[in-house]
This record gives structure tokens, C-alpha cells and sequence, in this order.
């Protein structure tokens, strides 16, 4: 008897973790549907400040503007340095390259991310403020992401150089959402994360010998620094120098692919 409750009650809450877990998909859902497209005048800021988001499909373009518009409504911006806010068109520039991470994939909106701080230029102190060095941007556990508006712009009016601050900070989120930044995010099942484990040691493996010996990467040589960095910057590169990225490391593009759930390659 105890043991047919036991069952009982087993099934139960399976029934209402996947009741609950259905109704967050179907509010997310209903927030994006009411969310809406962006105005003319947020379109046209974008496309002169962000690149990629003149070169996506149509259909991409269509899907990334309601996730843009809730993560601005959804998050706080505080303007830091010389900075007394943080404008409308600022956040439009910050968030849409943001959402690029999560247009083509089920998504909880960078969950752990409660505020995004944004400096005039690059920055010291962040965490430590008794470390001096420069910062350009910079992605923490505990819900905040800061920035330099500078790089932001840099990184969004060149999508050829495969740098973007935004993408590299918020691919950290993502990493973060379990927890720890380790260069693996939460993935759908064991043969998923077996194969992302296989493509990203090897690749990451392969990318610091070729530093070490000396040969030019597609990646920038930040990515050595550990896992957690080599999967941030390889996300950069993977949006950014996609065809290059695919030719050096396919098994890597290919996990990023799926993850991403977009093909930069045939943009």
C-alpha cells in the first residue's frame, strides 16, 4: 500500500512539474505575442548601429523584435561613469544583439539577469574595485552585466571582426544559468552534452596549440583563458566569422548551430 501511494504521489508532481513547465512556455509565448514589433524609428536605429540585424532573414528579424522589446521592459539599465541614463536607443542597440542568443532557441529570457549597467568607455574595478585594470564589459552570477558603450557600439557597427562585447557578456549568462560559468549551458539531454563535451575539448584543445605555436587564429587568443572564455568567444566568432569559424573547427560551429538554433553561414 505505501508503496502504490509512494507511486501515486511520484506521478503527481511529475504531472505538475510538467504542468507548470507547459504553462511558463505558454506565458512566455503570450509575452512575446504581446510584445509586438519595434517602432520604424528603433528599426532604422538599428540598422545603423547593428549590422547583423540588417544581414538575418526576414523571418529572424521578425522574431528578434518582440524578445528585444521584453528584455528591455523586463531588465534594469543604469548608467554608470558619466552616463545619467541609459536612452531608449541604447537599450534597442544593447538588447538586440542580446536576443541574437536566444531568436532561434527556447529560451527564459537570461533568467538570472536582473540589471545591465552600461559606462561611457571601458572600465576598472567591476567586481573587485581594487583591481585596476580595464575592463570592456564584464558578466556576473549574481544578475548584472556591465558594459562600455563604446565597445557595444564597436562591436555592433563591425560584424566582421569578430569581437562584440554584448554577445561575449550575455553568452556568459547563458553559461550562467546552471550555475557556473564553465563553457557548458544547459543542454536538452546526455547526448547532447556528450557531444558538445567531445567538440569543445577538442576544439579548445586544437585553438591553444595553435596559439602556443605561434599561428594566427580565428578566435581571439582570449578564449585560451578557460573554458568558460573559449565558449564565450567562440559564440562571438561563431555570429560573426561564421563561414572561417565553420572551415577551422566544423564539429564546434555545428554544436553552436544547434544550440543557437540559427546558421550565420547563410547570411
Amino acid at each position: 500500500m505505501e508503496k502504490i501511494l509512494w507511486l501515486v504521489w511520484l506521478v503527481v508532481i511529475i504531472a505538475i512539474a510538467v504542468w507548470a513547465f507547459g504553462g511558463k512556455k505558454r506565458k512566455m509565448a503570450k509575452v512575446l505575442m504581446e510584445a509586438g514589433p519595434l517602432s520604424e524609428e528603433d528599426r532604422l536605429f538599428l540598422k545603423d548601429h547593428f549590422d547583423l540585424y540588417g544581414k538575418m532573414p526576414e523571418e529572424l528579424r521578425t522574431r528578434l523584435e518582440p524578445i528585444i522589446q521584453v528584455l528591455i521592459a523586463d531588465k534594469n539599465f543604469e548608467g554608470c561613469g558619466d552616463f545619467e541614463e541609459v536612452t531608449r536607443e541604447m537599450k534597442v542597440v544593447i538588447m538586440a544583439q542580446a536576443a541574437l542568443l536566444l531568436v532561434g532557441r527556447n529560451h527564459r529570457l537570461f533568467s538570472k539577469l536582473q540589471t545591465v549597467l552600461v559606462y561611457p568607455d571601458a572600465f576598472t574595478g567591476g567586481r573587485d574595485e581594487d583591481d585596476e585594470s580595464v575592463r570592456l564589459g564584464e558578466s556576473w552570477e549574481s544578475g548584472s552585466v556591465i558594459l562600455s558603450w563604446r565597445s557595444v557600439q564597436r562591436g555592433g557597427e563591425d560584424e566582421n571582426d569578430g569581437r562584440n562585447v554584448v554577445i561575449h557578456e550575455f553568452a556568459h549568462q547563458l553559461d550562467q544559468e546552471n550555475r557556473h560559468a564553465d563553457g557548458l549551458p544547459e543542454l536538452e539531454n546526455r547526448n547532447a552534452i556528450g557531444n558538445w563535451a567531445h567538440a569543445f575539448s577538442e576544439a579548445y584543445g586544437d585553438f591553444c596549440k595553435d596559439l602556443d605555436a605561434g599561428r594566427k587564429t580565428v578566435m581571439d587568443p582570449y578564449g585560451a583563458t578557460n573554458p568558460a572564455e573559449f565558449f564565450a568567444v567562440a559564440t562571438e566568432t561563431f555570429f560573426e566569422k561564421a563561414k572561417k569559424l565553420h572551415e577551422d573547427y566544423p564539429e564546434l560551429y555545428e554544436q553552436l548551430r544547434r544550440y543557437y538554433g540559427v546558421n550565420p553561414r547563410e547570411w
